[in-house]
């Protein structure tokens, strides 16, 4: 039972239900919440608050509240709230349908930002006061310590800065948790700051528990649910030709001298794509493999199991239904080769510069000059958010963007003459990877990455209008980036009037 997961006999006076809880949550609120990439949300007391915001709207009243995750939750948290339109204001990182449809009709508040930076934000007070935080967990110790979840995120700083806590103990997670988080608290803010003592992917920093003061808790609510387990699409041709591509370039450092051939740490971005590659790296010649991430999906930990990866360090585990049996039946032996820790570690540039992590992270379309976007569908409409590519792509010691070519059955090319909305820019991002080959830009001026990633990433649809594109610019002058300015955009612009980027 869930009960018995509240070791501190003090503690478990405060249990109560979802409903009880709630009703500590008023309108204007600013909720700290639990919760990344679909782990580590909390998913009783969302439901049961998104209840209450209907209610309220039912007798003319307002009801809404701030909300501050680490990153994207899943429908019984950001979706039912979502759907209650109790949502005014929310940062950093999200990925649920309904509460996008919102941000893009501006019935919410979205700040996107680097999730690097949130818990920083948060100490500063940047957010404003935060009234109550909601976080998730495994267990509480005899003596009142918190057993974080699947899923840490910003759940230091949430604990730290709201007035009050509420905590929901799911007993749906293994007990085997206990002991695999590495909690460091002691980050600080300049000039004060020391070096996080981070030297390797596994280094132990912290303590393998949560603290909070007893006298902040307000409730403890009983969950018996699973984190939400998408089931990853098995890799189709072009994710496998995506990552045959990357894997090669690494084989090929490796026989360079430029890579050892345990390679570096390496980060892996959410997604099929990203999984596929995960995936095509247990038959590829390298061994004794590391991971430093913020997110652990199937892919990594198949690389765990099959013994070609001795450990990772990421922020949350998000797993398919059938990886999550995996993982829980080999907690024992994963205990020592997984850790937790909070995402101001796992995405701290400081130690991804240190380490010298490969990053791979998903697009939604790079330009012929290799900036990238991440975040925008033609330029206005919010996808998820930038996450921690940002951390990564600029500190990492290499940084690669995949994604297929085309998208919506070639309407769309991922390659165009500018991006419509920047996220990474041409200084960070070093190489881009579609099925149809890679560019590498590193050493590169911009008008030599142009024709690379034109005749090596574009789709054969899209190649001659890009390349006469390229040509015309040329002419039109400006040699060290050439545009037209006047038509740099106008492949998204036709798309929003036609539903499709190419010349009919």
């Amino acid at each position: 039972m869930s009960i018995d997961r509240i070791r501190s006999a003090a503690l478990r006076e405060k249990v109560m239900t979802a409903e009880q809880a709630a009703e500590f949550v008023k309108d204007g609120m600013n909720l700290a919440i639990t919760g990344f990439t679909g782990a580590g949300y909390p998913k009783a007391l969302p439901t049961a608050i998104a209840n209450k915001a209907k209610a309220a709207h039912a007798k003319g009243e307002t009801f809404s509240i701030g909300m501050v995750t680490g990153a994207s939750t899943a429908p019984e948290c950001d979706g039912v709230l979502a759907e209650a339109n109790a949502v005014h204001f929310r940062s950093p990182f999200q990925s649920d349908p309904t509460l996008r449809n919102n941000i893009n009709a501006g019935l919410t508040n979205y700040q996107d930002m680097h999730l690097s930076h949130v818990e920083q934000q948060m100490r500063q007070g940047f957010y404003g006061k935060f009234d109550i935080a909601i976080i998730e967990a495994a267990g509480i110790t005899e003596d009142g310590k918190i057993i974080c979840a699947m899923g840490i995120g910003h759940g230091v700083e949430a604990v730290k800065n709201a007035d009050k806590v509420i905590i929901e103990i799911n007993a749906a997670l293994s007990e085997g948790l206990e002991g695999m988080h590495d909690v460091y608290a002691e980050v600080g803010l300049p000039p004060h700051r020391k070096p996080i003592p981070i030297t390797g992917p596994f280094d132990r920093i912290g303590s393998p528990y949560l603290e909070c003061d007893a006298d902040k808790v307000l409730a403890i609510v009983l969950t018996n649910a699973g984190d939400r387990n998408s089931k990853f699409a098995e890799p189709d041709d072009v994710s496998k030709r995506i990552a045959a591509q990357v894997i090669d370039f690494l084989d090929h450092e490796v026989k360079a001298g430029r890579l050892p051939k345990s390679l570096l740490p390496l980060q892996s971005g959410v997604g099929n794509v990203a999984n596929a590659v995960m995936a095509g790296l247990l038959d590829a010649p390298f061994d004794d493999l590391t991971g430093y991430t913020e997110v652990l999906q199937d892919g990594m930990l198949d690389l765990i199991l099959a013994k070609k990866m001795k450990t990772a360090s990421a922020t949350a585990l998000s797993f398919s239904p059938d990886a999550l049996a995996r993982f829980n039946e080999n907690i024992e032996f994963l205990k020592d080769k997984i850790i937790l820790r909070p995402m101001e570690i796992s995405n701290n540039p400081e130690v991804i510069r240190r380490l010298g992590v490969i990053g791979m992270n998903s697009m939604i379309e790079a330009d012929i000059y290799g900036n990238v976007n991440s975040t925008h569908v033609m330029g206005t409409k919010m996808m998820n958010g930038i996450g921690g590519s940002g951390d990564f792509t600029r500190n990492g010691f290499f940084s690669f963007y995949v994604s297929p070519s085309t998208a919506k059955g070639g309407a769309i090319s991922a390659i165009v003459p500018m991006v419509s909305h920047h996220d990474h820019t041409e200084h960070d991002v070093m190489f881009i990877v579609t099925e149809q080959g890679m560019a590498d830009l590193r050493g590169k001026a911009p008008r030599q990455r142009a024709k690379l990633i034109i005749e090596n990433c574009s789709h054969p649809d899209y190649r001659d209008m890009l390349r006469d594109y390229y040509d015309r610019a040329e002419k039109a002058g400006g040699l060290q980036t050439p545009h037209i300015l006047l038509e740099a955009l106008s492949w998204h612009q036709r798309f929003v009037e036609t539903g499709d980027m190419r010349i009919k």
